[in-house]
């Protein structure tokens, strides 16, 4: 099984459909950087599956279509085919030939196709993942692959080995056994949880049917009761509705009565209120009276009483007394604190002296300490230096020792692996023999025959279909083009003044100027800058038109609008073709303006008349040239405008009017033809598409009589294949297990002697005298005592801190005392000179205090009397105000007696009313009531059950009738009540439930046995795979790590590298780490490696892989462009041996790698981002 062809097409820079036609053996990609080298092996990738767009070098996805170059339009699709040699039938696929397609539409569809049949990307990776091809891709080796090997986790080493074993395949058959058990607990538990809850609910549900049967009994004996009672109730209300029909004038004439007396006693109320009205403000105004005279008398006396505590205050004020001590003794007090104060300072200063002295004494105790703890730290160090050494060879001898014992139990089971391995070869050739006798002939191949021509011709209809589509889509895209750009156009083209009114809205205008008329390509500039404004301008029939028009924008305020009149008649232009040719003009520089207009129409002769003596001209200097020979209005095609006494120009802008409106009828026209192709593109979409339906027929029933034969030999075909596997499996692990013995045996030789070796280096260090606890005794006796001696000194410092502390505390509080003593002193002379004046002051005030108690008395007085007149005068008024109120209680009492009695009589009437109306609510209540209960109306119940009717017995043994008594039919119905309450809430469905739940109950369990049944089949499954992956990925692993050892020898000559297990008891979950030790080196980590060394270990992991479990094929971008000749003359000679097993394709710039391939392919960028290849077989190629 090998690649056979690859074709790309829209794929990254292969913009044209590329064929690369592989040769079995070593095919190397050269060309230049940035050619598309690397392209080929991101399509290898992208075709097998490869879903991660940073794999593939891009952005998203759709980075892999060809987004187009300057001079080539991007495509709207990517697709890949892959042609693979299956005629060793490694691929479980009945055909000698696979081609899997892969398409990616800019859309963001895509497709992916087997021979041509549509399926999934599934599909595509359980086909390959036989061959050791799987979603890991370990058979590609893109750039940065290398370094990512080296950077992976052991976890992610672990899956290039199991992809390559073929171990994903029954990894992923794991996980879905494991989802559908995951998705089958959570449906058993579900179904437990219902069959319990079913369980749980027939037993209610049976008691609910027997006590449905049984209510239908009671209820209609409820009926029967409950509707004799309510006719009962309505008889009785008719009957207290014809008794409720009393006289009401007895009651009218008491109120009547009732409302004269109320009339009488308002009247009195009313004179008893005018007469306290009279009494009421004289009352009134002899208490505000008398309150004043009494506030008056109160401030009269309160003020005698203030003046005369202020003349005795003032009074026992007016001497001085000083209080406190004497300004003397104050000044004796601060002479004693200022001797005091000096004193202190002086002991200051002592302290601090004391504290220098201290402090370089402590400072000389720590100097003692810190050698002695440097000497015991220097012995300390020396003792641990010994016992590491001896602590290290002993676990160099554990370790040796360990060694020893496994090689010895992997020599037992080695052994064993052959045995079992000839074992199994020789079964498996036994089964492979008795398969081949049973196989017999090769089968006719007239149908693959029939089968290829019918794809060749599916293949030839998609193809015209994609050819009718893509015209399709062409000629759509340019019909919008062209239609875009005509009503672009058209929209610029709209006039913007007055000139839009003008036409809707007066007559005789014919349209617009630039609409009716063609001016010779190139010169629709100049003849527009010639017209001054006339060709946005409109059409008209004369000129009073015009002016009737002009008038009527001008009083509208439409704005400017510009006429021609299209009458008039066209000059010749002799004079100024004679013109242009007297200045030496050629005509490509120079045209009369009547000359570049087209058309023989009114509109033509009109403006030719309007630019009879007008030449256009390309530019100024041939403008100059036209002016000098004698012409009186010369334009350019600039917008230049000239005339012997006027120039206009420069950098104003024109509305190149003309030109756009040439540019519209150009696209209008190009849109109508664009249309016209494309109909004819949908025409022939319709016809390829009629033709691949055809082929498609065709193909299927070729393929269905294929399949049909096929199907016959697919068993045996496919039984083979494994069994030649497994037989050349099984031999193979007999030569490795036959290998690994050898080197066993070799390992244990060497190791016993380096076990021997450590053993005596151990003895010699163990038989040195040990003295080490003497010394260590010397060393802590000397730096007790410098500790002791420390501590000694930093005690006596820190009392004379303490010290100096105390003596200072003292000298800031007593600083200062004696100035604030004579200040003090000071201030207590000044303050009894102040209190002198202040007593004569209050002698003054004393007098006048005085005066003011004789005054304030005599008022007090004279106020008193005048309030003992008013309050007898008050009391007076206030007995004849209170009669008066007195008179209006009673009156008032009066007046409510008779309103209570009227309201009493009002009250009568109304309860009579009210019971009338309550009677004929409840009759209407109770009459719904017995509607809604019952379903008939009130006197109809009161005719069948009412209190007239006999009442059935269906006590006894035969029915009997009996008179109605009301107390025998309510104990009836409580008591039928009460049976019904007994039973509770009755379900009148409960019969029909109850069958229904028993026949899902009877379902329920017959799907949880057959769920418990999957569930323990699935268990069953996910064992056997994992022992499956168990044997397959420990034989995997052996292998991988053999070839390995091997292939890092020959890459690093007196090098050692191994492969080693994370975690050797879980082989299913262990990961695997890379110990590489090139030569003359003793670093094992990769990291420390150089880029070269990393590379090369790279590499040979990646070739164990490959010699241990072959793939059919691998992909190599660049792996050797780091190393030297030397390594790179070594990894060729490993290329060598690989392609003997396996195709390889290999992306290189070395020459000494093309030298080894059996075919070359040469890729080029021959246009600007589009790949191109030339290839050439090395073997077609004659030595000259």
């Amino acid at each position: 099984m090998h690649l056979k062809t690859l074709t790309l097409r829209g794929f990254k820079s292969f913009a044209s459909q590329t064929t690369l036609h592989f040769e079995p053996g070593i095919n190397c990609v050269v060309g230049p950087n940035g050619s598309g080298k690397s392209n080929v092996v991101d399509a290898l990738a992208w075709v097998m599956g490869e879903q991660g767009a940073k794999n593939l070098r891009g952005g998203n996805m759709a980075d892999v279509i060809f987004a187009g170059t300057a001079s080539r339009q991007a495509l709207g699709r990517a697709e890949v085919s892959l042609t693979i040699d299956n005629s060793d039938g490694q691929l479980p696929i009945d055909y000698s030939e696979v081609t899997i397609t892969r398409t990616l539409f800019r859309a963001g569809g895509s497709e992916y196709a087997i021979n041509g049949n549509t399926c999934r990307l599934l599909d595509i990776q359980e086909l390959l993942s036989d061959t050791g091809m799987g979603r890991q891709m370990h058979v590609i080796i893109g750039q940065g692959r290398l370094d990512h090997v080296l950077t992976a986790t052991p976890e992610e080493r672990r899956t290039f080995i199991e992809e390559a074993a073929g171990v994903l395949k029954h990894r992923r058959r794991k996980e879905k056994a494991l989802s559908k058990l995951e998705s089958m607990q959570a449906n058993l538990t579900r179904i437990d949880d219902l069959a319990a809850e079913l369980r749980r609910q027939l037993g209610p549900l049976a008691r609910q049917a027997a006590t449905a049967r049984r209510a239908q009994a009671i209820q209609q004996t409820v009926f029967d009761a409950k509707a004799r009672l309510l006719a009962d109730d309505l008889a009785q209300l008719n009957a207290r509705l014809a008794t409720q029909t009393a006289n009401d004038s007895t009651i009218d004439s008491q109120r009547e009565a009732a409302a004269t007396a109320v009339t009488q006693a308002r009247a009195d109320v009313e004179r008893c209120e005018r007469d306290l009205a009279v009494l009421t403000p004289k009352l009134a105004n002899l208490n505000d009276t008398w309150q004043e005279a009494t506030a008056l008398a109160e401030r009269y006396s309160s003020l005698c009483a203030l003046a005369e505590e202020r003349y005795r205050s003032l009074i026992h004020a007016a001497t001085p007394q000083h209080r406190g001590e004497s300004p003397d003794s104050l000044r004796e007090r601060a002479r004693t604190a200022r001797a005091e104060e000096e004193q202190l300072r002086a002991a200051v200063q002592q302290a601090h002296d004391a504290l220098s002295a201290a402090i370089t004494a402590r400072e000389d105790a720590e100097s003692t300490q810190r050698t002695c703890d440097h000497e015991l730290a220097v012995h300390n160090r020396a003792v641990a230096d010994r016992r590491e050494t001896i602590a290290r060879i002993g676990g160099k001898i554990a370790t040796v020792t360990s060694k020893i014992e496994v090689l010895e139990s992997e020599r037992i089971r080695t052994t064993q692996a052959v045995t079992a391995a000839k074992e199994r070869a020789t079964s498996t050739e036994n089964q492979i023999n008795a398969l081949e006798r049973e196989a017999g002939g090769a089968p006719d191949d007239s149908l693959e025959t029939r089968s290829e021509a019918a794809a060749h011709a599916l293949a030839t209809a998609k193809a015209e279909l994609d050819k009718a589509r893509a015209e399709l889509t062409a000629a759509q895209a340019n019909t919008i083009t062209w239609r875009t750009k005509a009503e672009t156009l058209q929209l610029s083209l709209a006039p913007e003044d007055a000139t839009a009114w003008v036409i809707e809205t007066q007559p005789g205008i014919r349209g617009l100027v630039r609409d009716s008329i063609r001016i010779e390509p190139g010169w629709e500039a100049g003849i527009e800058t010639a017209m001054a404004g006339i060709a946005d301008g409109a059409i008209i029939d004369d000129i009073d038109l015009a002016i009737d028009a002009i008038r009527n924008a001008r009083e509208r305020g439409a704005g400017h609008v510009e006429f021609l009149v299209g009458t008039a008649d066209g000059e010749g232009n002799e004079n100024t073709t004679a013109i242009i040719e007297a200045a030496g003009v050629e005509a490509s520089e120079a045209r009369s303006a009547q000359g570049l207009i087209l058309g023989e129409n009114q509109v033509a002769q009109a403006l030719r008349a309007l630019l009879h003596d007008t030449i256009i001209v390309r530019d100024l200097g041939v403008a100059r040239r036209v002016l000098r020979a004698g012409a009186q209005r010369v334009a350019t095609v600039n917008g230049d405008l000239f005339t012997p006494t006027s120039a206009r120009g420069g950098e104003a802008e024109h509305s190149a009017l003309l030109a756009k409106q040439a540019l519209y009828d150009d696209a209008t026209r190009q849109a109508a033809t664009a249309e016209e192709n494309e109909t004819r593109a949908q025409e022939h979409v319709a016809r390829a598409i009629a033709a691949q339906e055809t082929a498609q027929t065709a193909y299927d029933h070729v393929a269905a009589q294929l399949t049909a034969r096929d199907s016959r030999v697919a068993a045996i075909t496919a039984q083979l294949g494994v069994l030649r596997q497994s037989a050349a499996a099984a031999r193979a692990d007999e030569a490795r297990a036959n290998e690994r013995l050898d080197r066993i045996s070799d390992d244990h030789t060497a190791l016993r002697a380096q076990q021997k070796l450590l053993q005596a280096e151990y003895d010699l260090y163990a038989e040195q005298p040990d003295d080490a606890d003497t010394n260590l005794r010397v060393f802590n006796q000397r730096r007790d005592l410098a500790h002791q001696a420390t501590i000694v000194a930093r005690s006596a410092e820190t009392e004379a801190r303490l010290t100096l502390r105390t003596h200072e505390e003292r000298l800031r509080a007593i600083a200062g005392r004696a100035d604030a003593l004579d200040n003090t002193a000071t201030n207590i002379e000044h303050r009894i000179a102040q209190e002198q004046r202040a007593a004569q002051r209050r002698k003054e005030a004393a007098q006048i205090a005085h005066n003011v108690h004789e005054i304030a008395e005599r008022a007090a007085e004279a106020s008193r009397r005048v309030v003992t007149e008013l309050t007898d005068e008050r009391a007076e008024c206030g007995r004849a105000h209170a009669q008066r109120e007195a008179d209006i209680v009673a009156a008032r009492k009066t007046l409510e007696k008779a309103l209570a009695d009227q309201r009493y009589l009002d009250d009568r009437r109304h309860q009579h009313e009210l019971l009338l109306a309550e009677i004929t609510l409840t009759y209407k209540q109770l009459a719904d009531s017995a509607l809604s209960e019952t379903g008939m109306e009130a006197a109809t119940l009161i005719e069948e059950y009412g209190p007239h009717r006999m009442v059935p017995d269906t006590d006894g043994d035969e029915p009997t009738s009996r008179p109605y008594v009301r107390a025998e039919q309510e104990k009836r119905l409580a008591r039928s009540e009460r049976d019904l309450a007994r039973l509770g809430k009755i379900n009148p469905l409960a019969l029909e439930e109850h069958a229904a739940l028993e026949e899902r109950q009877r379902y329920l369990s017959e799907q949880l046995a057959d769920l418990r049944q999957s569930r323990s089949d699935l268990l069953t499954i996910v064992k056997d795979i994992d022992a499956r992956v168990h044997e397959v990925m420990t034989s995997a692993f052996a292998d991988v790590a053999e070839q390995f050892t091997v292939i890092f020898a020959r890459l690093f000559p007196g090098g050692e590298g191994k492969l080693v297990l994370t975690d050797p008891e879980s082989i299913l979950t262990t990961g695997i780490d890379i110990e590489a030790r090139p030569p003359g080196k003793r670093v094992k980590r990769l990291s420390l490696l150089s880029g070269g060394e990393r590379s090369l270990t790279a590499v040979a992991f990646l070739i164990a892989i490959f010699m241990a479990r072959p793939s059919p094929f691998y992909v190599m971008d660049e792996v050797e462009a780091a190393l030297d000749d030397v390594n790179l003359q070594r990894l060729l000679g490993i290329f060598s041996d690989l392609k003997h097993t396996s195709q390889l394709l290999v992306i290189t710039h070395h020459k000494r790698t093309m030298e080894i391939a059996d075919a070359l392919y040469g890729v080029a960028m021959r246009e600007s981002g589009v790949t191109s290849v030339i290839s050439q077989r090395i073997d077609d190629v004659q030595p000259t």
